[in-house]
């Protein structure tokens, strides 16, 4: 029994990178042949949103012969609490009512603003209705709190907790998988002391520029570790080059090669450090600057980052000269070159060079 597992979508308009994300994920689903679609919790990004792709929803959902699974997330618990239709779907807003398919117990764990106590208590709760003998899933949508990672992996939430949990809270129930939501940045698996999992397969698609690298959902059989399915989705790839003003190659063919590996569905966070010598390359710190930007035009999320400057002054300088030739002399290995020549090149910038 295959189960595709996915979260935080942020839907907002139809024919958009989130929607067509979503697409994706279905047709990965047929492709698949899954029984079980989960979403874990903000399908979409507001609840006006969900308003206006309502109809294109039902359609969407009902072309599938898997069931389709939602929770309400912090983005969207509005959304459900109505009673709206939004095709074949199950959508879990009661804890304590499971969606049972074959040899699986489903629970979904709706996002309310819950302080630690309540949701302890709320899992205990459960653990009385868990079935020994059956695979038990319940689908989740919060913040793991005591793994590492940055708050920056939830997008741009603030500082806020939302439905915070520790792994030690399932200690004891029996609970196979926690198919969890709200964590964005990339996919994360957690092993539960009583041999189960805590998965949090990020978003589909990147939702802000923290997103960053190629997406994934979650695509496992029932009774087996989870497992990273990559989608061919939008999504953010960070490209950072440190132009070094001694390496032969011209700068503008070292962006160019930089870029040649970027997925087509990518859109690129380009830095460009470092320094070049305008003389040597024949080519002035403007001009390098604008033939840059008209490379990366429609290829980059936002304006590149260039901070690479002109050393072509401190190349020329007889003092220069001599900490280079001294330099040669010596038996130092490549690395260690290098970096007594970004700090002799920083000490000469501070003098005004």
């Amino acid at each position: 029994m295959k189960i595709l597992h996915t979260s935080d979508l942020h839907l907002r308009r139809e024919g958009d990178e989130r929607w067509e994300a979503l697409q994706k994920i279905i047709e990965a689903g047929k492709k698949e042949n899954i029984d079980i679609l989960v979403i874990s919790g903000d399908l979409f990004d507001r609840e006006v949103n969900a308003e206006e792709l309502r109809g294109k929803i039902r359609w969407l959902f009902s072309d599938v012969e898997f069931e389709i699974l939602i929770i309400p997330g912090n983005h969207d618990r509005e959304v459900f609490k109505s009673g709206l239709y939004f095709g074949e779907v199950h959508i879990f807003r009661d804890l304590y009512q499971p969606f049972e398919y074959e040899n699986l117990k489903i629970w979904g764990f709706p996002f309310e603003p819950l302080e630690v106590e309540k949701i302890i208590y709320k899992l205990r709760s459960l653990g009385r209705y868990l079935d020994k003998d059956k695979i038990n899933i319940l689908l989740y949508h919060g913040e793991l709190i005591d793994v590492s990672f940055s708050r920056n992996d939830f997008g741009e939430e603030g500082e806020e907790r939302y439905m915070p949990v520790k792994l030690s809270y399932f200690k004891d129930l029996k609970i196979d998988y926690v198919l969890s939501g709200h964590f964005h940045s990339k996919f994360n698996i957690w092993n539960l002391e009583n041999g189960g999992y805590f998965v949090y397969p990020g978003s589909p698609v990147s939702i802000t520029k923290k997103d960053k690298g190629k997406r994934k959902v979650n695509l496992f059989e029932a009774g087996k570790p989870p497992k990273e399915y990559p989608l061919d989705t939008y999504h953010l790839e960070e490209v950072n080059i440190e132009l070094d003003p001694f390496y032969e190659k011209n700068p503008l063919d070292i962006v160019n090669e930089a870029l040649q590996g970027v997925h087509n569905k990518a859109k690129i966070l380009l830095r460009v450090g470092g320094y070049i010598d305008s003389k040597k390359i024949k080519m002035s710190e403007t001009e390098l600057i604008e033939r840059i930007k008209r490379v990366v035009e429609g290829k980059t999320s936002e304006s590149p980052n260039l901070e690479f400057r002109d050393i072509s002054r401190i190349t020329e300088d007889s003092l220069f000269k001599s900490f280079m030739k001294k330099l040669e002399e010596k038996n130092y290995d490549e690395k260690n070159k290098r970096e007594l020549l970004a700090l002799a090149i920083k000490a000469m910038s501070a003098t005004g060079l």
